[in-house]
């Protein structure tokens, strides 16, 4: 049975084994293979054998790598959009706040801005703000928009402030308040359409958008309109709890709702143009203050299950498992992220044309490109709906069709393509994305040799983005300080015995980090004594030293480095702690320094002239 099990599973991309991020043997068990084959509708008895290829196809096209990013080494900033502050935003950083943060950074020889994935929400919800759970991730977020920016937007404002005050009340908090911003930014979208609905049908500009996105926009704008119509009555802006008759995208109910809402279906293509204006100018204005790449942006893993993109084409994802990853050294019982994952089979029967609309759509207004776990180009761990995560296992996908999706897309825009490569990686996978120009993502906490010490950034593959952190691991000053091991004591998402050991770890990562800075000669002259046990590590973060640290990564041989703008500014606090819901304010918290203040900060400009002085411009 196990053998026929196993050559059954395989024939239909299950992955019956694969080596785990410590380099160990790992085989999903007989009960989990018979729930993916369940998942993917095979009978283990009856059910005849799939045709999915063994030896993974080699991808026949490369992403761009334009001369002027091969052969000069660029650093940039990157932050979460929703957390920049400015004077004038409503509570949320918008396309205005990125814009004016592009131009301070190139200003500072900084030759991209990378933020978090832009992709729709639930307009009608905004208590489910994840950026990484999105509805769709062929259109924008509008509470990115920045209402000041729109014609009448300011007009509605002031109108707006005087008739409701309290709407504006959560502006100055240290906390995005979603649910208030979200009703403020809604109103104020309602107020500027209806002053400009009537101008739409002779606006040519929209009129050509809403022609190129074709039935996918149109789709997605009717699935806003309904959404917001449920949320109305009580329901819910997520299609799974929707009266039977609306969960069906072909039904008479939809088809009957949009002639008789067809004003509201406007209203919702028409913020996407907006939306896509405003990126498009913040992507203008980057490249015009002389940022050689300029936006740096995210592409989300997967879609949530009751979003836009499943209700729509639902034939395209498969609702009986969710995305998660596999039991690891950070998550003894795996993770579930609750994604919905698309299906290997009605990718390869559309010639992959889904992910390449996808891809497409985001690099249209971008320089560079971050694929989360890109792994997922290669393999996906599915989690059946009755499942927990390690009782799930890896589905592939075809890699060599996946990998000319995105860089055929990546080519028609020009883009460069950076893979987020961290975690249980399968054997050859970097080497494949290599040959195809797709970057590596290299982070400084994990390059480690086996005894634990760093591995040096000169080391590091040219073809990389290098960072020190990222948004789901602590700042440097909180990684420093050990913020990250206690919040994850205090939410409980690790044990007292796991925190004890995790403590002493980092008391030994710190040290090697000053032998590394030293044996690179990039300590400072202050800190000679620590390496040798003359002086004592100090118990904050100096700025001399997290500067020394930037340098660092910054010497190495990554093309590109990003540097967080919270360790410009000195944060200790992470924007998101994995594992955790309400424990932690995930994706809320806003960055301490305003904007208006960003360009004169002492931080922010001694970090940058040191990443200036390490990668300077060549022209």
């Amino acid at each position: 049975m196990n053998d026929y099990l196993d050559r059954l599973a395989k024939s239909h991309g299950i992955q019956t084994a694969y080596i785990s991020e410590l380099g160990e043997d790992k085989k999903i068990d007989d009960a989990s293979k018979l729930a993916l084959l369940e998942v993917l509708g095979v009978d283990p008895d009856r059910g005849g054998f799939g045709d999915f290829k063994d030896a993974t196809e080699a991808p026949t096209l490369a992403c761009p790598l334009p001369d002027e990013i091969a052969g000069h080494r660029h650093w940039g900033v990157a932050c979460q959009l929703y957390a920049l502050r400015s004077a004038r935003n409503l509570g949320i950083g918008d396309f205005e706040d990125l814009a004016q943060l592009a131009i301070i950074a190139a200003k500072e020889g900084a030759d991209f801005v990378g933020v978090n994935p832009l992709h729709a929400l639930f307009l009608a919800e905004g208590g489910r703000f994840s950026p990484y759970s999105p509805s769709t991730r062929r259109f924008l977020n509008p509470f990115y928009i920045a209402v000041d920016h729109m014609d009448g937007g300011p007009e509605a404002i002031a109108a707006l402030q005087d008739e409701a005050p309290g709407l504006f009340s959560h502006r100055k908090k240290d906390l995005v308040d979603y649910p208030l911003m979200g009703r403020l930014k809604r109103a104020l979208f309602d107020r500027v359409f209806e002053s400009r609905k009537g101008e739409l049908e002779d606006l040519q500009a929209f009129q050509r958008f809403v022609e190129d996105g074709g039935e996918a926009l149109q789709g997605f704008a009717l699935f806003e309109a309904l959404s917001e119509d449920q949320v109305a009555e009580g329901g819910h802006a997520g299609w799974h709890h929707w009266p039977q008759a609306l969960r069906d995208r072909s039904s008479p109910d939809v088809a009957r709702f949009a002639t008789e809402k067809r004003e509201r279906v406007l209203f919702h293509l028409w913020l996407q143009f907006e939306a896509e204006e405003q990126l498009a100018s913040a992507q203008a204005r980057a490249k015009t203050a002389g940022m050689a790449i300029g936006l740096y942006l995210d592409l989300a893993v997967g879609v949530a299950p009751d979003g836009a993109e499943t209700w729509a084409d639902p034939a395209l994802t498969v609702n009986s498992a969710r995305v998660g990853s596999p039991p690891d050294m950070f998550n003894s019982q795996g993770q579930d992220w609750g994604l919905a994952p698309l299906s290997p089979k009605a990718l390869a029967e559309r010639d992959h044309k889904p992910l390449f609309d996808a891809f497409s759509a985001l690099t249209r207004h971008a320089g560079a490109v971050r694929i989360d776990h890109a792994m997922g180009l290669a393999r996906l761990w599915w989690i059946p709906n009755e499942a927990r995560s390690a009782g799930g296992g890896y589905m592939r996908y075809h890699l060599g069709a996946m990998v000319d999706a995105v860089a055929s897309a990546a080519n028609e825009n020009r883009c460069v393509v950076i893979g987020e490569d961290l975690g249980t990686v399968p054997e050859g996978f970097r080497e494949t994305m290599a040959e195809a120009n797709v970057f590596s993502y290299r982070v400084l906490y994990f390059e480690r040799h086996q005894d634990g010490s760093f591995i040096d950034p000169a080391n590091y593959p040219r073809l990389s983005l290098a960072c020190i952190s990222t948004h789901d691991l602590a700042t440097l000053a909180g990684w420093w300080t050990g913020a990250d091991i206690e919040l994850r004591f205090e939410a409980g998402t690790q044990d007292e015995a796991a925190t004890t050991r995790d403590r002493k770890s980092r008391e030994q990562e710190k040290a090697m980090l000053i032998r590394a800075l030293d044996g690179a000669g990039a300590l400072p002259d202050e800190f000679a004594g620590v390496p040798g046990g003359t002086s004592d590590l100090p118990a904050e973060l100096p700025d001399a030293l997290a500067i020394a640290i930037h340098r660092y990564i910054a010497r190495g041989a990554a093309l590109l480095l990003a540097v967080q703008l919270d360790d410009m500014v000195g944060s200790k606090r992470q924007a998101n702690l994995p594992g955790t819901t309400d424990q932690y304010p995930n994706w809320r918290i806003v960055t301490s320094v305003p904007l208006e203040e960003l360009a004169e900060n002492a931080r922010f400009r001694e970090l940058a002239a040191a990443m200036r002085e390490e990668r300077p411009k060549t022209s």
